[in-house]
């Protein structure tokens, strides 16, 4: 299997639980809610990303083996800094390329492997930690992990809170949704926090990459 990845750096974690924790993030090209096209958004299932996962960019690449993968990965981790490693796997959407022997592959190389899914796709043997975030109209496949960070508010009704909130989940995140308005935004978060503190299983999640100006 050839593993196409847009890009992949080293940085903080912005969002949900692990918000603030140093990371590799290995973004893997594709997707299958949505081209990656601005042409094509109007007929996407998922209309509101905000992510380039097209193509290949400069530190990004085609890798022929998981090894070669983890290599590219393990070489963004700074040299003689301690700590654990850690490696987000994102997209578009990962679990269209990600497998078993890859994430093995960032196991041998010291990695605790995470997964950020829209939860389409079954999710491989071996990840340390599985964050869904379902997409309104989507089919959802993936209905277990750690953490499920659902984007609100979302226009179909498949993307009501309460839709998710018995599935077998450890951590329930509500993400404000950013739009291109400000205003919409600010309101998109007031929404958020007010469905959180009405339903305390529920917590916020910001994009703190975002606020602070970090890749």
């Amino acid at each position: 299997m050839t593993y196409t990845v847009k890009e992949c750096f080293y940085t903080l974690q912005g969002e949900g639980f692990h918000a603030g924790r140093p990371a590799v993030f290995l973004r893997f090209s594709g997707c299958n809610l949505w081209t990656g096209r601005d042409a094509d958004r109007s007929s996407a299932v998922c209309r509101f990303c905000d992510t380039d996962f097209v193509g290949v960019g400069p530190d990004g690449g085609k890798f022929e083996t998981p090894d070669l993968l983890a290599d590219h990965v393990a070489a963004r981790w700074p040299a003689g800094s301690g700590g654990r490693r850690f490696v987000v796997c994102t997209g578009g959407e990962p679990l269209l390329q990600l497998d078993a022997p890859a994430i093995t592959a960032l196991h041998d190389r010291g990695f605790s492997v995470a997964v950020e899914t829209n939860g389409t796709q079954p999710a491989p043997l071996g990840l340390d930690w599985i964050c869904v975030s379902p997409k309104a109209g989507a089919d959802l496949v993936l209905r277990t992990g750690h953490e499920l960070k659902l984007v609100f508010p979302q226009e179909h009704p498949d993307g009501a809170p309460e839709r998710f909130a018995q599935m077998d989940f450890t951590h329930f995140f509500l993400q404000p949704l950013d739009a291109k308005d400000d205003a919409v935004t600010r309101a998109n978060t007031a929404s958020a926090i007010a469905y959180c503190l009405a339903h305390p299983s529920w917590r916020l999640s910001v994009q703190t990459h975002k606020a602070v100006g970090i890749r």
